[in-house]
């Protein structure tokens, strides 16, 4: 750790985002040894993936947000709602503007305004706002070391791109699946299952430099990227482990993920 510790935290940011893209890539790669078009157990594993963000958004980013708004002009709850409600919003107004479908939908439900672009870019399109978020908590997990606040640790970071990354393999083989099952190719399915995490690195060198200019924002920007999360979870990621009826795997997943992502954070930060 007194390594990282020496490097600049939106460098860090970098490397995190890199990593969690470079497990999405893994578990996509599944896809290439699989022989059949289904995956009996792509429910679980985006329950799994829902439990991992639940977690990772009190653990690692609203509990540290809190700390950080304390002794503050404000009650602490006021930055730290404010935020989370922020980010939200803004991914349920990029979710009602960006064209998008979600796996396994049919083309009419497609959202976002109409269009007449592809079902592929579509579905891709769905995939990267899912992700967007997640390399945005990584990002403003390592900005906010910049503060040289005690809540705001690098060992917090780290268990936070650790989770990020673990979810990110399943989720992986959960994208590359679909869409073999949709007709594409091995090489395709695999080339768009990691694609859908390259948004990451991007997203996590953004959140990092925003958080860097300003500490004032940092309350604020923790609980954003915490309430973007929990919208893609409860909007995209539920839903979509339940839409064949199966709900003991979901379940199931959501609760092993959610304890995991707990472990590291305790363990870690």
């Amino acid at each position: 750790m007194e390594t990282l510790a020496n490097i600049h935290p939106v460098l860090l940011a970098l490397f995190a985002g890199l990593f969690t893209w470079g497990l999405t890539a893994l578990g996509a790669a599944g896809v290439l040894f699989h022989n059949k078009k289904s995956f009996s157990n792509m429910d679980g594993m985006l329950g799994f993936a829902a439990g991992v963000m639940i977690a990772a958004s009190f653990w690692s980013l609203l509990a540290p947000a809190l700390e950080m708004a304390e002794g503050r002009s404000l009650p602490p709850w006021v930055p730290v709602s404010l935020g989370f409600l922020s980010g939200g919003a803004v991914l349920y107004g990029i979710d009602k503007i960006l064209p998008h479908l979600h796996l396994g939908a049919p083309m009419e439900d497609a959202e976002g305004v109409p269009t007449s672009w592809r079902r592929t870019t579509l579905l891709i399109l769905a995939i990267t706002l899912h992700n967007i978020p997640e390399g945005l908590a990584v990002g403003v997990a390592f900005g906010a070391l910049a503060a040289d606040i005690p809540s705001a640790t690098l060992q917090g970071a780290v268990a936070l791109a650790i989770g990020i990354g673990i979810q990110n393999f399943p989720e992986g083989l959960a994208v590359s699946m679909p869409l073999r099952r949709e007709g594409f190719s091995r090489g395709r399915s695999f080339w768009y299952g990691q694609l859908s995490g390259m948004v990451e690195p991007v997203a996590a060198v953004f959140g990092a430099i925003i958080v860097t200019t300003s500490t004032a924002i940092l309350p604020f920007a923790l609980a954003f990227a915490a309430g973007a999360m929990i919208f893609v979870v409860v909007e995209e990621l539920i839903p979509e482990s339940q839409r064949a009826g199966n709900t003991d795997q979901p379940t199931i997943g959501a609760m092993l993920g959610f304890t995991l992502m707990m472990i590291l954070d305790v363990a870690l930060g």
